[in-house]
């Protein structure tokens, strides 16, 4: 049920052992990118925002389409990638919530990533916009990304897919809206989710794990961001030990198969580690991957030889997740 893959280095020797392709694009990544812990939630929005530059050749798919949803709270934008070739059977369904800490970020900064899982799966990606803090506070984005995997899982027809084949992934943020999703459906009845892809997730708002220690500067993420998004997100430090908010407090019995990639020299190594060890114990079938010369944020940088082979790996997992563990009969099925 547990199987942990690392990428470079060993852990214990991942300080400054940095992939060279990364370590080109360090000296960019961390002058450039905005002190977002001195600005207000819409300047960090807006600064992170003018960065963003779309790929000159998107990559091509079967079909994109962008439309809103009915949330639990009006209307919801969403993008949704078809495959470029049909089966002619059900496709596996994708619900996919971007990373940037809460507050920024939109369905076209990640929709590189989203066709890649779109083509390299073979699935239907629905690209979650969600609501974004300080606005709109936890649990906002957490109650967004479970209406659009409720409303998929009641479409699936329309959409061309496999309602027993919904998986809930993200990047970051992302990745903790993703998990929490795979909570409430399991604790409110549904609907059934049959892998959580969880790429380097926010867990927990605990600052003084080995990682956050050792990478609180200098690899693009750091420590001081990562306060001022939780800030951002749950101000209520009270709140963050809620599960919903942080699911590393959760009771991870029953949860679906978990597909997790964690980056070695990210402030979030630790959390994502532990959670994937945490929900082994729990007996929940678990993919890691650790790519130790890798930052946080690695998977939406194409450019990066890393990015293509976790792309690549993440979307071999998780086709292997829903082809080995039917919904419901995960204890019963063979380990990865």
């Amino acid at each position: 049920m547990w199987f942990r893959a690392g990428y470079g280095q060993p852990d214990e020797q991942a300080d400054m052992k940095v992939d060279p392709e990364v370590a080109a694009l360090l000296p960019v990544l961390n002058t450039g990118f905005p002190a977002v812990e001195t600005m207000s939630g819409p300047e960090a929005r807006a600064a992170v925002r003018s960065r963003y530059t779309p790929p000159l050749q998107p990559q091509r798919i079967g079909s994109v389409q962008d439309r809103s949803i009915p949330g639990p709270h009006g209307r919801i934008p969403v993008r949704i990638y078809r495959p470029e070739a049909p089966s002619g059977v059900p496709a596996p369904m994708v619900v996919f919530a971007h990373g940037g800490g809460f507050v920024f970020c939109d369905l076209d900064t990640h929709d590189d990533l989203c066709r890649s899982l779109s083509a390299g799966i073979g699935a239907v990606v629905i690209s979650v916009d969600y609501r974004l803090a300080p606005e709109s506070p936890w649990p906002a984005a957490a109650d967004d990304v479970y209406g659009a995997v409720c409303w998929a899982a009641r479409c699936a027809d329309e959409l061309d897919g496999d309602a027993t084949k919904i998986v809930v992934a993200g990047d970051s943020a992302g990745g903790n809206l993703a998990a929490v999703t795979a909570l409430l459906a399991r604790d409110l009845g549904g609907p059934d989710v049959a892998c959580q892809a969880l790429l380097y997730p926010v867990i927990a708002a605990d600052f003084g794990t080995e990682s956050y220690l050792r990478f609180a500067t200098g690899f693009y993420n750091t420590r001081a961001a990562m306060e001022w998004y939780w800030d951002q997100y749950v101000p209520d430090t009270r709140d963050r030990a809620h599960p919903p908010a942080a699911p590393i407090h959760a009771d991870l019995c029953g949860l679906p198969p978990a597909v997790v990639v964690t980056a070695g020299l990210d402030p979030l190594n630790s959390e994502g580690e532990d959670y994937a060890e945490a929900l082994a114990a729990e007996g929940v079938p678990v993919v890691h991957r650790n790519y130790a010369g890798a930052i946080h944020g690695f998977m939406t940088m194409p450019s990066l030889t890393l990015a293509v082979t976790a792309r690549q790996q993440v979307c071999e997992d998780i086709r292997t997740v829903l082809d080995r563990y039917p919904v419901r009969s995960w204890w019963m099925s063979k380990p990865l």
